[in-house]
């Protein structure tokens, strides 16, 4: 866990219940999700965590590449981007210069964002924009018929890897922290009210906010990987699949060998690049 200084930000309280439904495109419903994905849950945590910043919704600004976790924002009333695929924290980037005081938020997929998307995802991290990066990671290309990704486990089965994939995986918390993100956390579809209260404070924080999030696809991954059903995928990864900040600092170095933590990893205070590019805009102008 990073010893550095945290960014301050106010404590999250959660509101009384609300008409999800207002933040909510009626007209782009139902969505396109599988039974048994987690996208809808990650959707629901994201909705509750926004709620709780008390940010105005014009004020918000989602955007997204191509990929199931990119269906999020043409679901929700926000200002919204639908983009090209592993182009989508490009266009952030863009927008976010445009538009400095918007709270801007990256849906994207383990494909979306470390494959394609890879080289915008670490310069991103290593410009501490003030942005939200949320990646939902259910470790294969869910809307392209199942390809390994990134993040496909070593020996698991996909479309690309019918006897096992044999690269080895990206851990989406590491490379955001050493490509410099100053807020990077990891949550999951299952432990959905814990990863409320993650989402909220990445949104709240000021500066690059990168959030892991382990999510479940039983169309693809779940079948080719002989998984019953749904609700097992969820149990493993509450079972097997994690342990929490609190769980890990009880543990060793070799008793975490393998283990993912769950929960805010890092946190830091650094420039935050629009605010830098302002001062730069200024000097230059001879102001």
């Amino acid at each position: 866990m990073s010893t550095q200084a945290a960014t301050a930000s106010v404590p999250y309280k959660e509101k009384k219940p609300f008409d999800y439904t207002s933040y909510m495109r009626k007209g782009k419903l139902p969505h396109i999700w599988c039974p048994g994905c987690g996208h809808g849950v990650v959707m629901k945590s994201l909705l509750r965590a926004i709620h709780a910043t008390g940010i105005d919704q014009d004020n918000i600004a989602m955007v997204s590449g191509i990929g199931c976790s990119s269906r999020t924002p043409g679901y929700l009333d926000f200002n919204t981007l639908h983009t090209l695929h592993g182009r989508a924290i490009a266009y952030a980037t863009g927008l976010k210069l445009a538009k400095p005081k918007l709270k801007v938020i990256v849906t994207t997929g383990d494909g979306d964002a470390l494959a394609i998307g890879g080289n915008h995802f670490i310069h991103a991290c290593r410009r501490n924009m003030d942005m939200v990066i949320l990646v939902y990671n259910n470790y294969i290309y869910g809307m392209t018929s199942g390809q390994s990704s990134p993040t496909t486990p070593q020996n698991m089965i996909a479309t690309t890897a019918r006897y096992g994939s044999i690269e080895p995986t990206f851990d989406t918390c590491d490379l955001a922290k050493a490509a410099g993100a100053t807020f990077v956390a990891r949550g999951t579809a299952y432990h959905c009210q814990e990863l409320e209260k993650t989402l909220y404070e990445a949104i709240m924080h000021k500066g690059m906010a990168v959030v892991d999030i382990l999510d479940s696809c039983p169309t693809y991954y779940g079948r080719f990987n002989k998984f019953k059903s749904a609700s097992e995928m969820m149990e493993k990864i509450e079972k097997d699949g994690t342990i929490s900040v609190a769980q890990a600092a009880k543990m060793t170095p070799e008793q975490l060998q393998g283990k993912l933590v769950r929960g805010v990893i890092h946190k830091a205070e650094r420039a935050e690049y629009c605010e830098e590019y302002e001062k730069l805009m200024e000097k230059a102008q001879g102001k």
